[in-house]
């Protein structure tokens, strides 16, 4: 008791560890919900370089996971730790380069790469910040119940920054009315391109300044919010290297160690089901504009239907926290996940409806919540099973944090790159008020059919998941026992040391 007492958490502690979540969320939920929209009607790209530049800085992103996560574990531990120099250099270039991605050049050519570039470098900097935040998870303290609750406020705050993320970023350039051109094909469909030459001569690039304006000041807000979250991080949390390592660890390559991880059974199954349920969310909310837009016909009210989504997604954290702690995290998974599945389909079955739709935002939010909290909240769980099964290694954290997210986001990546580019096919008319009968179609495959199909083969997954409520305590007092054999040990040690230099 006196040992758990030494290792439980302030709640001022979890509430700086939570705040260091936000960065990531934030900047991640404005790029997610309106960087498509953005360089589609907004920067004006074609849709097709519009998919190479998020396919490819999503796969760019998922690759600097692992790379990140082997170059932590070459870090060597300092006075601030071993994490946290990455979180504290990475900062400023990150927010420079964030900034930059919003930013409309003046060049006729070169825009592609321009938006590439610091995609790719933004990515890269976010990285080098939310890897260690999330291996830290397993440096702030050794005891089950004070990590998972620590993970259930970091999700709470990340889940907010969510919410400001959808709110700056909306409310900010939902104030402006981005200007549109009228379909071509209702000129039809022998003068069509003559017509739209005709009205892009009328609807200049300079009818779009005050919105990206609006784009630019959302940024500057974010960066803000970015580096003030960073600073209560660093002066909040204290990184614990006994946390983690047993007295009996030895150092383990990098390429041993992921040998190691990839081997290990649990960990393979968890990611096979969050890669598919991270998969479905990533095309809601790759889409979830353009949908409201075209195909529900809110153009002037998407931004607060995300929010709602985000709000709700916020106020029910603490439910699903108290909900796997009663009934089990797999039992969670089958009931938070599934949940979705219903208003997804509702959404694209019932007629255009602005309550109806504001209704099953708030109802999606309610699974949106189970995604988030779950995956990380397991994470832990897998990692202690692995260190009963290899308690001879140690350093492994980071490996098991970047992996996860390296798959998710890879997936991601490529899912949304197929997606814009689908949108090309399906003949997307760039800043257009309406869109073609096969755009619509587009989009509600790609928020309904195919995110619910992912969630049942997800589901599928889980049931192969084996660390259950009855294996988590197991693993949790054999960790503990192990613990307390080594530290008595080496009291006996250290007290025979000094016997024999008395004698």
């Amino acid at each position: 008791r006196l040992q758990e007492s030494r290792e439980r958490l302030s709640v001022c502690s979890k509430l700086c560890y939570a705040v260091g979540g936000a960065p990531y969320q934030i900047t991640g939920c404005a790029l997610g919900f309106f960087l498509q929209i953005y360089l589609l009607d907004v920067a004006q790209v074609d849709a097709f370089y519009a998919s190479i530049i998020l396919f490819a800085g999503r796969v760019w992103d998922a690759i600097t996971d692992p790379m990140v996560g082997f170059f932590i574990s070459k870090t060597s531990w300092t006075r601030l730790g071993r994490l946290m120099p990455w979180i504290i250099f990475s900062t400023p270039f990150a927010i420079i380069s964030y900034v930059l991605i919003w930013f409309v050049p003046a060049i006729s050519t070169g825009q592609v790469m321009w938006y590439l570039v610091f995609y790719c470098a933004f990515q890269t900097l976010v990285t080098c910040f939310h890897v260690p935040y999330s291996a830290l998870t397993m440096f702030i303290s050794r005891e089950q119940s004070e990590r998972d609750s620590a993970t259930a406020y970091r999700m709470t705050v990340e889940v907010l920054g969510t919410v400001l993320g959808t709110a700056i970023q909306g409310q900010i350039v939902g104030k402006v009315d981005t200007p549109c051109i009228e379909s071509p094909f209702f000129f039809g469909l022998t003068n069509s391109s003559v017509a739209m030459e005709e009205l892009n001569m009328t609807h200049d690039t300079e009818s779009l300044t005050d919105t990206r304006n609006a784009y630019m000041v959302a940024a500057g807000v974010i960066g803000g919010l970015y580096i003030l979250c960073a600073l209560i991080l660093l002066l909040g949390v204290r990184e614990k290297r006994e946390a983690s390592e047993l007295q009996s660890d030895k150092p383990v390559s990098f390429f041993q160690g992921l040998k190691l991880v990839m081997n290990h059974g649990p960990y393979i199954k968890l990611i096979a089901g969050f890669l598919f349920t991270s998969l479905a969310f990533m095309l809601l909310e790759g889409n979830f504009a353009l949908f409201c837009t075209y195909t529900l016909g809110f153009r002037n009210e998407f931004q607060n239907i995300l929010l709602a989504i985000m709000l709700s997604a916020t106020l029910t954290i603490p439910f699903w926290q108290w909900f796997l702690t009663r009934f089990g995290k797999k039992t969670a998974v089958y009931v938070g996940i599934s949940s979705a599945i219903p208003f997804l389909i509702a959404v694209v079955v019932l007629d255009s409806n602005l309550f109806v739709t504001y209704v099953v935002a708030v109802a999606a939010g309610i699974s949106v919540a189970a995604a988030f909290l779950l995956p990380w909240s397991m994470l832990p769980d897998v990692i202690d099973d692995f260190k009963l099964q290899h308690p001879g290694s140690h350093g492994h954290e980071a490996i098991f944090f970047s992996f996860y997210v390296f798959f998710t986001k890879f997936t991601a990546g490529v899912s949304l790159g197929i997606s814009t580019l689908s949108l090309d096919f399906a003949g997307y008319q760039t800043r257009g008020c309406s869109q073609p009968g096969q755009v619509n179609f587009t989009l509600k495959m790609l928020v309904s059919a195919v995110p619910v199909g992912l969630i049942l083969l997800s589901l599928l997954l889980f049931k192969l998941y084996p660390i259950d409520e009855e294996k988590r305590r197991k693993n949790k007092k054999a960790l503990q026992d192990l613990r307390r054999a080594e530290e008595s040990n080496s009291s006996s040690e250290s007290d025979n040391t000094e016997l024999a230099s008395i004698v």
